[in-house]
């Protein structure tokens, strides 16, 4: 009622007034008024009210100022300023502007005018929170009065105990992540005092006055200048001045609460709660922010309303995302979802799935990455010992391992996410979600460290539909430092490859007396070879099926690249029957014998069931002689027989009572043999001869070479060049024509064309070929046994090639059969006229490559009558029974 009464004791003297909206109060004396926004955040006013002041509020240090703290009841001031106007539409009016002074001094009405308005400064003193000036008044005022009655009910900052009202303010956070600890998971009251960008702002959390940098969780917006200069439209900075007003608008200086939910160096990450809301949803749904990865996952409440706003920006093509195109899938939507049974983990992100149609496809995990090497180390792998990710990669094995006990023989739901298309050599990948009973395999893996989840671009949209999820569990993998991210319990795996005969010897012994051993197949390379982890042991074997004769798969041709080796009736199928049930599940193996390639022989089961006799008993192999003494030979036979009977597989044409010879017109071979001297004999099997009737003419052109050489040469005074023809001396000091094929170590590669046979000499025993021979047809000819090959093992090739060598020391004639892209096939016979290749297939150091040739057919019968009787007396490479080349890939990433 007093400050009634004074206030109609004076009229206001009325200056040219203004209007606007307070956006923030600087203390109980000054505040920012803003105007209308044009294009843009509008312009900016500070008024700082005439002939009153407030008590000062703290400062924090900065480069040239010391820390300062609240002068008494200065905050008390601010705040009862701060909600009495911020926000609020006022008028005010601007004092004559002072000659030595920047500032614009003048009086703020709560009102439509400045008649019927309230004057604030006014109100200000009369509540005590201001002191008056009184040296500064000019003509008539009544806030000298009001001073006095305030101080005469002891109002505001007259209330004495100043020490009671000066704030104790934390300006630097030592320990982020102990704050967050605090006040974690709790909405805490704050008032926001600045904001830095949309995504950015300064509070005081209350009531300790904790000074916080706050980072909104799960969105980022565009950066703005802090130079205070305007960006230019249509600017990612003018985007992010517009989503700074937005915030400001809405949050500064305004009561909220604030979740504190994680650090990020020293400054805190939370979500800001208003009355309305959370504000990072709406500068989602405004197209003011992107969602960010690396913080979404730990909003309160989780990350879905924020990806819900933020594709209803993306639909709207508001602001960020006014060029936002959506990703075209090019799965259809009958394809995006099956199911099927997991047949074989790949690596620890893929795995292979059999679908209901009986095919199979290749699927990766959606959005995240395996175990691997980083540079360093890669580059430690690449010389030494053979490389095996598997083992060699920390927690690939362990990775692996729980995908292959969790998922293999069991049914899974497939949701397709997105298709990685075919770059830098990799194929295209189908990246999909798997289910096993609701539960997300992925997410598994990453929440045990065996993983990790795929970062990208914020505008990305190809990711796995739970990626949220993903980083949340990976978060707390993290965290709890599991798997992968336990930098100091890094797993060893040490194993051994038994693959070379000379180690298999050693395992051999111990392997056959423990019995029935704990193995998991890892690879299948044909119905009846495999390679196989016997995790006891830590060993890797290849282990081959006793007691059957299996046909042979499809395989890659030699060296990996190029055509498909066709391969026998069946041989697909039991290929496909033996991975179905035996590819990376638990087995019990029993190993009886060794080949000498050594390839452990035995039997194996799975299931209870004998793998040797569920392939006879599906007509998929046969039965071999060396079962004969084993413990199965019943239940092999037995099962054959029914086989047979029901015409399965390779018995489909069998016929129990009929043996029909079938008679084929033959086309007549020709036969025209000429006396050859063979020369050399290669590594390969290639043969290089020379014409007996051409020794007259060889010998002459060796007399010239030596009498045309005889002369020394100037030292260093010829360099021969590759692909050059030259002279170089043999080991028995003669001049020979030679082809220069390279250089290594300082010396040439030479082939000498005239014998076959290659060497390393050094370049000062090279001459340049005298012109007189230098045109002459090379002497010797490459040659090729026809219709036989050589064993892929080393020890047999050796045996193979001496064998060939021997039957060869002496004038043999020859015959060509055949030509093949270039390449001459011959037969060849001793004087005696006794056929060199039956008689090697004969003694099993040879074996059948047999040929559609309808002229050759009689002598591919001799030659496989030989290689029968081989066969059945089981010698040489045949000593063990039918033993067939492996080409599989080896065991590893690769496949």
């Amino acid at each position: 009622l007093l400050y009634v009464e004074v206030m109609a004791t004076v009229a206001p003297v009325v200056n040219e007034s203004y209007t606007g909206t307070v956006k923030q109060v600087l203390s109980g004396d000054a505040v920012i008024v803003r105007g209308q926004p044009k294009g843009g955040p509008p312009p900016e006013r500070q008024i700082n009210f005439s002939n009153v002041a407030a008590p000062k509020l703290a400062r924090r240090a900065t480069n040239t100022m010391p820390e300062s703290t609240d002068e008494a009841y200065a905050w008390e001031s601010r705040e009862f300023l701060r909600k009495l106007v911020v926000g609020k539409e006022v008028v005010f009016t601007i004092d004559p502007k002072s000659k030595t002074l920047n500032r614009e001094y003048g009086c703020l009405y709560l009102g439509k005018d400045v008649a019927t308005g309230e004057n604030v400064t006014e109100l200000m003193v009369a509540e005590g929170w201001l002191t008056v000036r009184r040296e500064s008044i000019r003509g008539e005022s009544n806030l000298a009065t009001l001073e006095d009655l305030a101080k005469s009910q002891c109002k505001g900052r007259w209330a004495g105990n100043d020490n009671d009202h000066i704030r104790n303010i934390k300006w630097n956070i030592e320990n982020s992540r102990s704050l967050v600890d605090k006040f974690g998971g709790k909405p805490t009251p704050a008032i926001v005092e600045h904001v830095r960008d949309g995504s950015t702002v300064r509070a005081f959390l209350l009531p300790d006055f904790y000074h916080v940098t706050l980072m909104i969780s799960g969105i980022r917006s565009p950066a703005v200048r802090l130079d205070g200069t305007r960006a230019d439209p249509g600017t990612q900075e003018a985007l992010g001045e517009q989503a700074k007003y937005f915030v400001e608008t809405r949050l500064l200086q305004r009561d909220i609460n604030i979740i504190l939910e994680t650090a990020n160096n020293n400054n805190v990450v939370g979500s800001i709660i208003h009355p309305s809301g959370n504000i990072a949803e709406a500068l989602l749904r405004e197209g003011f922010a992107k969602c960010i990865d690396w913080s979404i996952t730990t909003v309160t409440g989780g990350p879905e309303k924020l990806r819900a706003a933020e594709k209803l920006a993306k639909q709207k093509k508001l602001r960020l995302w006014i060029d936002y195109k959506a990703p075209t899938s090019k799965v259809s939507d009958k394809d995006r979802e099956f199911s099927g049974r997991v047949i074989e983990v790949v690596n620890g992100d893929a795995l292979v799935i059999l679908k209901a149609d009986g095919t199979s496809k290749k699927i990766f995990l959606a959005s995240i990455r395996p175990p691997r090497l980083d540079e360093k180390e890669q580059s430690k792998h690449q010389t030494g010992k053979v490389f095996r990710p598997l083992f060699d990669i920390p927690w690939l094995y362990e990775a692996r391992e729980f995908l292959r006990k969790k998922l293999i023989g069991q049914k899974v739901s497939i949701t397709v996410d997105y298709v990685q298309p075919e770059q830098n050599s990799y194929p295209e990948k189908t990246c999909c979600t798997v289910k096993i009973s609701d539960i997300n395999v992925a997410e598994a893996l990453v929440s045990r460290g065996l993983a990790t989840v795929v970062r990208y671009r914020q505008d990305d949209d190809q990711r796995a539909a739970c990626y949220d999820d993903l980083l949340a569990a990976e978060a707390k993998a993290i965290k709890d430092n599991k798997g992968l991210h336990n930098k100091k319990d890094v797993p060893i795996h040490r194993f051994t490859d038994v693959s070379d005969p000379t180690k298999a010897k050693t395992y051999f012994s111990f392997l056959k007396r423990a019995g029935r051993l704990e193995a998991v197949p890892e690879f299948v390379a044909s119905g009846s070879r495999l390679r196989c982890y016997i995790p006891r042991e830590t060993c890797l074997i290849t282990f081959l099926l006793a007691g059957i004769t299996c046909p042979r798969a499809s395989r890659i041709a030699p060296g990996g690249v190029g055509a498909v080796l066709e391969g026998e009736p069946s041989g697909n199928d039991a290929l496909a029957f033996t991975k179905s049930i035996v590819l990376q599940r638990e087995v019990q193996i029993e190993i009886e014998s060794m080949d000498k390639g050594g390839n452990f022989i035995g039997w194996l089961f799975v299931d209870g069931k004998n793998l040797s006799v569920e392939l006879v008993a599906g007509g998929l192999s046969k039965v071999h002689g060396t079962a004969e003494a084993s413990a199965y030979y019943h239940n092999l036979t037995t099962a054959e027989a029914a086989a047979k009977q029901d015409k399965l597989n390779i018995w489909k044409t069998y016929k129990p009572e009929e043996h029909v010879k079938h008679v084929e017109v033959q086309q007549e071979r020709k036969i025209n043999y000429r006396a050859m001297v063979i020369t050399e004999i290669t590594s390969e099997g290639v043969m290089y001869g020379q014409n007996v009737s051409d020794g007259a003419a060889l010998e002459k052109l060796s007399d010239i070479l030596q009498k045309e050489l005889a002369t020394p040469s100037a030292a260093g005074g010829y360099k021969p060049r590759k692909g050059e023809l030259c002279a170089a001396k043999y080991v028995d000091d003669v001049w020979y024509r030679a082809l220069v094929e390279g250089f290594s170590s300082g010396k040439a590669n030479v082939f000498y064309v005239d014998y076959g046979n290659r060497q390393q000499v050094n370049i000062n025993r090279c001459r340049p070929l005298p012109s007189s021979v230098s045109l002459q047809s090379p002497f010797s000819k490459e040659m090729h046994l026809a219709m036989v090959k050589l064993h892929n093992e080393e020890e047999h090739v050796i045996a193979a090639l001496d064998s060939l060598r021997l039957e060869t020391e002496s004038e043999v004639l020859v015959n060509t059969e055949y030509r093949v892209s270039g390449k001459e096939f011959v037969t060849v016979q001793s004087r005696d006229k006794v056929d060199i290749a039956k008689k090697l297939l004969a003694q099993g150091v040879f074996m059948l490559d047999s040929t559609r040739d309808a002229r050759l057919r009689p002598l591919v019968i001799e030659y496989s009558e030989a290689q029968e009787e081989a066969k059945k007396n089981h010698l040489n490479i045949w000593q063990y029974g039918d033993i067939t080349e492996d080409d599989a890939h080896e065991f590893g990433m690769g496949r």
